[in-house]
């Protein structure tokens, strides 16, 4: 009977092939982490082009109040601007535009898309058929002037 020989194993493999079990769960969840992440950032991206709320900038000076909205890629006809019971409201669209037969491969569309409504509450001194707008460079910019009769403060004496 011959004797069962044993072939040594170098004791760096076992380290390594103790490292590799060992990290195996780790690798795993991070793989879990990824694939979890990739679907709540695709989710994410599908709410984000139903609605998105652009920045505004609001600025007054003497004589009028500004408000700059930040919406780039969108023409002036894309606007609706109203005034209604004390309140401005701007609204509109900014639309995804894939053109037909277009074979890109988007791996990832940050700009936000689609429908957004922002309401302003008006001061007491602003002139409602003053108001202007323009768009200008992703900016539109709605001008709002002070009625300078309602401006003006009114001392009142105590008696």
């Amino acid at each position: 009977m011959n004797p069962t020989i044993k072939k040594e194993v170098p004791m760096a493999n076992v380290v390594k092939l103790l490292d590799w079990t060992e990290t195996l769960p780790e690798r795993m969840r991070t793989l879990q982490e990824v694939v979890e992440r990739m679907f709540n950032e695709t989710a994410s991206n599908f709410t984000r082009m139903e609605t998105f709320v652009p920045r505004v900038d609001i600025v007054e000076t003497d004589k009028e109040y500004a408000i700059h909205l930040a919406v780039p890629g969108m023409k002036k006809e894309d606007f609706k601007i109203e005034v209604s019971e004390g309140r401005l409201v701007v609204s509109g669209e900014r639309k995804f535009q894939k053109e037909e037969g277009d074979k890109k491969t988007y791996h990832r569309v940050e700009t936000q898309y689609g429908a957004f409504l922002r309401t302003f509450l008006l001061p007491e001194d602003v002139k409602p058929e003053g108001i202007t707008a323009e768009y200008v460079d992703g900016i539109l910019k709605v001008s709002l002037p002070k009625d300078e009769k309602k401006a003006q403060a009114v001392r009142i004496e105590v008696k």
